[in-house]
Parts: structure tokens; sequence; C-alpha cells
């Protein structure tokens, strides 16, 4: 019987593999050989978001599909790019719009912006593992949680940071044994109390974010009592992506971060 902690390591030790796999999917590979044939065509932030086939995938590909109805907010945050303090996107609570205006930087780069790997291949890699993450939370939302903060945990600055993502606080909180009402205390003493426990360098260490998420893994499936007669195969099944009250998300997006 393999539950939460056996499904995850083994997607973790054949990631490569596992990813290669996705890629060949019909529809994966459909999308993703449009995109690179033609994101290069791309010169300007008015034809990006003209193009919704290119727009989706790549908003997909950054974890932000619940904004694709925003074009008037991307348009925003593609026009003033990363380069000035006041830019939208530095002003933005969620670090992955500044990673997409830094992908498409038309503000920097004007017509070569999609010349750059990171826009080409980069955002193909990006969305293979956004759908590998949504493969895995069809049969377990433990395994997605975990590939989420693996992919996501060594780039936090503080604690502050993994406190401002709903995903990677629920980790740590379930790592730590702490219950959901623990987020009605104040953020300050949430966050003494939690860097009192844990170390954000220690997750850019594999071993340590290894060992950090078996810890999480384990007590998930304690929890939830997750078990199954078999390994999942990831990749080979059609992903539905987690969604976010629009609302919320797009208040959240208005508050600076702490852990940028």
């Amino acid at each position: 019987m393999f539950g939460t902690v056996a499904r995850f390591q083994q997607i973790a030790r054949n990631i490569d593999k596992t990813l290669g796999t996705l890629s060949q999917r019909p529809e994966v590979k459909r999308e993703a050989d449009y995109y690179l044939s033609n994101i290069r065509k791309v010169k300007s932030v008015d034809e990006f978001l003209r193009n919704d086939r290119l727009y989706q995938f790549a908003m997909t590909a950054f974890g932000l599909k619940d904004m694709i109805y925003g074009k008037a907010f991307m348009r925003k945050v593609l026009a003033e790019g990363v380069d000035g303090a006041k830019s939208f996107a530095l002003q933005l609570a969620d670090p992955r719009f500044r990673d997409f205006a830094e992908t498409f930087n038309f503000a920097r780069y004007g017509g070569t912006a999609t010349a750059f790997e990171r826009a080409q291949q980069g955002t193909v890699d990006r969305f293979l593992r956004i759908q590998l993450e949504a493969d895995a939370g069809q049969n377990d939302e433990g395994v997605k949680l975990a590939l989420y903060f693996q992919r996501k945990a060594p780039d936090m600055k503080s604690v502050y940071g993994l406190m401002g993502d709903p995903a990677l606080y629920k980790v740590v909180q379930t790592a730590l044994g702490l219950p959901t009402a623990y987020s009605n205390t104040d953020v300050d003493k949430q966050a003494a109390f939690i860097g009192a426990k844990i170390s954000v360098d220690d997750f850019k260490d594999p071993v340590k974010l290894d060992n950090f998420l078996t810890r999480f893994t384990a007590r998930w499936q304690a929890a939830n009592g997750v078990s199954g007669e078999s390994v999942p195969q990831v990749g080979l099944v059609r992903p539905t992506l987690a969604s976010f009250d629009n609302s919320l998300l797009l208040s959240m997006q208005m508050l600076r971060s702490y852990g940028r």
C-alpha cells in the first residue's frame, strides 16, 4: 500500500523521467510545440495579450491561470516591467507577477523580449512542472503540496515569505503540527514561533528540504488516512489545476510582500 510519503518520494526521485513522459502527452506536446513555434514572433505586450493561446499557456506556466481573465491587470504588470522601484509588479505581494514581468520583459527589451531562453523553453519547462503537480493532486493533495513546496521554498527569503503563500504555509503548519486556527494568531507572533522551529535557509539544502518534506508527508498521511494500492502514473492523467477565490487573490496582490 502506498501513501503520501511513498508517492512523493517515487515522483521526486524520478522527476526528470516523469517530466519527459508528460511532455510527450499529445495535448501537452501540441500546446508546447505551438508555444515554441510562435512566442518568438510576439513583439509587444498587446500582441502577447491578443494571442489567447500563447498568453494562456504562459499564464498557466507561472501558476497564474486564475488571473487569465485580468488582462488589464496583466497589461499593467507587463507594461511597467520590473526596473523601476515603483513598478506595478514590484508593489504586489505575489512574486509570480514579478517573475512573469521579468521573463516577458517588454518594458526593458521591447520587441526582443521573447527572444530569450527564459521566455521560450524556460516557460515550457515551468508549464510542465505545473502540470506535474496538478497530476499529482488528482490522487493526493499532499503530494501536490509537497512538490509545490519543493519547487518554491528554496527561493523564500524569510518566514514571512512562507506565510504569505497559502500552499507553502499549509505545508509548514502540517509539518509542525500546528492547528488551522493558529493562522488567527498575531502574524508577528506566528513568524517568531515558526522562525524558532525552522530556518528558510535550510530549504536551499536538498537533503534538509527532503527531510522536511518527509516529515510533512508523514503527518499529512496520518491526518488524512491517505493510502493506495499503487503509485499513480503522474504525467498520464489529465490535470485539474487548483483554483482560488479571485476577489481574495486580487486583494492579496495589493499587499506588499514581507518576504521579497
